[in-house]
């Protein structure tokens, strides 16, 4: 025990270590991104693929950033805000009128975006009582109200009232009146529906609400360094390139569009950089005021397996 004692006494401070090269590098790499003005929406053929360097860099991403107000750095989260945005905009489908649906919203800024836009939104997420069970509510991500999707810097009160409503979801039992939308989306939610099965039929199930030649757009976390194996039946599953090839297989089957697959996650530094715990949620008090509220990362280690997002592009048969 005292030899292991002494082989393991320094663990954290040499994951905090990581953290502060690995952000320091990321806040640099942010800082010397060109100063981008007049950028307008431009096609990139966005496909289903995992969140790289080179997009945060690139100007589709820029120009998604400055519509949300929130400037560029390498956090995979804002890779997904961006994502969203360019697939739904490739699309034609931010115009007003339109009807979206999204699921698992917790706080994000897409809703109040959508609706400045004059698109009808319907915001979801678990009833208070059962996310309260999950742990959501305390890390301040989940949509307890109407008011949780408000963000009053990017939508005026009117407008927000008038076009978007809120209704508690289980995504494993998506109400059969939730029908007849242009889009749906998730972000970064159908991971933690409790197996990489109920993820999967999520995703299908979720075409259910759409209108023919309707579009879903989902995100999700990818285990792409182990094929062999991941994490399943947890609050948190990770996909693997394998459930994706098999999905898109049995969509297109059943006359379904899926954007074309790519799995290459990049090759640069912020690529290579594999964030790991702690998180800010579990940090002391003096750790938390200098690594917190830095999670620059776009590749990090769940239970030990190296993730990032992926998205799915998908086109209801019509």
């Amino acid at each position: 025990m005292n030899a292991l004692s002494h082989r393991i006494r320094n663990l954290d401070a040499m994951a905090m270590n990581v953290k502060f090269f690995g952000y320091e590098l990321a806040k640099t790499l942010a800082a010397a991104l060109p100063v981008r003005t007049d950028l307008a929406p431009a096609p990139v053929g966005l496909t289903c693929k995992p969140s790289t360097q080179a997009d945060l860099e690139s100007d589709w991403v820029a120009y998604w950033c400055g519509q949300l107000q929130v400037p560029v750095v390498f956090h995979r989260k804002l890779w997904e805000f961006a994502y969203l945005l360019q697939a739904l905009w490739e699309r034609g489908l931010l115009v007003e009128g339109m009807r979206g649906l999204g699921f698992g919203c917790g706080v994000e800024p897409v809703p109040s975006y959508l609706a400045s836009k004059g698109i009808d939104v319907t915001v979801t997420d678990l009833a208070p009582e059962a996310s309260g069970d999950l742990g959501w509510s305390t890390t301040n991500q989940h949509t307890a109200t109407i008011e949780h999707a408000f963000h009053p810097h990017l939508v005026t009160r009117e407008a927000f009232e008038r076009h978007v409503r809120l209704a508690y979801v289980d995504m494993n039992a998506i109400p059969p009146e939730l029908e007849g939308y242009d889009f749906c989306w998730s972000i970064c939610a159908l991971e933690h529906l409790g197996s990489i099965a109920q993820g999967l039929d999520f995703i299908e199930n979720s075409l259910a609400t759409l209108k023919p030649g309707g579009v879903a757009i989902h995100t999700t976390e990818f285990n792409f360094l182990n094929d062999d194996e991941t994490i399943d039946n947890w609050p948190t599953v990770l996909f693997q390139r394998a459930h994706f090839v098999a999905l898109a297989e049995r969509l297109r089957a059943a006359g379904h569009e899926v954007a074309e697959l790519d799995f290459a996650v990049g090759s640069k530094p912020l690529d290579r950089f594999i964030d790991i715990p702690p998180w800010e949620h579990d940090m002391g008090d003096y750790a938390r005021q200098h690594w917190g509220g830095d999670h620059v990362h776009i590749k990090l280690s769940i239970d030990g397996f190296v993730s990032t997002c992926f998205g799915l592009i998908i086109r209801k048969r019509g």
